[in-house]
């Protein structure tokens, strides 16, 4: 199967392009921003060997999906979604924090509670929790914007403080985030689902604030099965997740986690196709919609053409 591992397109008043770990972003005559969402897969700040295909067509119609629900919130970055794994949007000036949202006492917030912590980014937690918790009401937990290396936690306090974000716009930035995060716990009930974690990315433009990026994926987001979740927390088991936690298993297993002088195991066709098999599971669980994959005979010449299309409209 043809997968999506870089593209290197020139069009039309194209100005730049940043290649992300996932994605990579043309800027068009500094007004517009194409995100070709690739397959590309990351874990540990890693970027794997082998694409995996229909990865980058999943992360972006879920995150399609998302953005049309919650635009009575906030307004998003969207123009147009003109290819399965593209989007075109305007550009905005991001925001230098991610504005993390948590449910449940789950990942990195259980890991700190777990070392004795019990404030995470500057919010109590209560004394009795055990892993997977429900927390008592969801926590903001930001964490800075790293051009290079690890994001870092970061307190509302500080981020005042230090002028990050401007008082008043960060008020509204986690108004927003309780909102969308509401409105998603709310979408993913109807599925069966416990939206346990998540995050989001702001930007403005003029004086405007956007919701920018993608939101609600399992590569941004946790969540858990509805139907087993009281059950397993009686019996101190691991929850059922569904996010892409299976693919940092896999390479722990393997003896990987993106520390010195470890080798990222090979990825066999049988793996990728696993995970692959797996992300497209994702996609309907989280959508309750069936996956239609899309013709991949020459995936770039189809992606690079409906861009172009795209772009000659706007």
């Amino acid at each position: 199967m043809n997968a999506i591992k870089e593209t290197r397109f020139n069009f039309p008043g194209q100005t730049s392009l940043y290649k992300g770990k996932v994605r990579d972003v043309y800027t068009i005559d500094n007004k517009y921003l194409v995100m070709v969402v690739s397959d590309r897969i990351s874990a540990f700040d890693v970027v794997l060997s082998e694409p995996i295909p229909f990865k980058g067509q999943v992360l972006n119609q879920i995150a399609a999906k998302f953005l049309e629900a919650t635009k009575d919130i906030v307004p998003n970055w969207v123009v147009n979604v003109p290819d399965p794994s593209v989007t075109i949007g305007r550009i905005c000036e991001p925001f230098k924090v991610e504005m993390v949202i948590r449910g449940y006492l789950a990942g990195h917030a259980w890991r700190e509670y777990s070392a004795g912590k019990r404030q995470v980014c500057g919010v109590a937690l209560p004394e009795g929790l055990k892993e997977n918790d429900k927390l008592p009401n969801p926590i903001i937990t930001p964490t800075t914007k790293a051009s290079v290396g690890h994001d870092e936690d970061i307190s509302k306090e500080e981020i005042l403080s230090r002028g990050i974000v401007l008082a008043e716009d960060y008020e509204k930035l986690e108004a927003y985030t309780r909102a969308i995060f509401e409105r998603g716990t709310q979408i993913a009930a109807k599925q069966g689902l416990i939206l346990v974690d998540t995050k989001y990315e702001f930007g403005k433009a003029g004086e405007q604030i956007y919701l920018i990026d993608e939101i609600h994926t399992p590569d941004s987001s946790r969540y858990f099965y509805a139907d087993s979740y009281e059950e397993r927390q009686q019996r101190n088991e691991p929850q059922k997740q569904l996010s892409k936690e299976f693919v940092r298993k896999w390479l722990i297993e393997n003896g990987f986690q993106g520390k010195d002088g470890q080798v990222v195991p090979e990825m066999t066709p049988e793996i990728v196709e696993s995970i692959s098999d797996r992300y497209i599971e994702l996609y309907e669980q989280i959508t309750g919609e069936r996956f239609v994959k899309t013709d991949t005979a020459d995936v770039l010449k189809r992606v690079e053409a409906n861009i172009n299309q795209a772009l000659s409209m706007l």
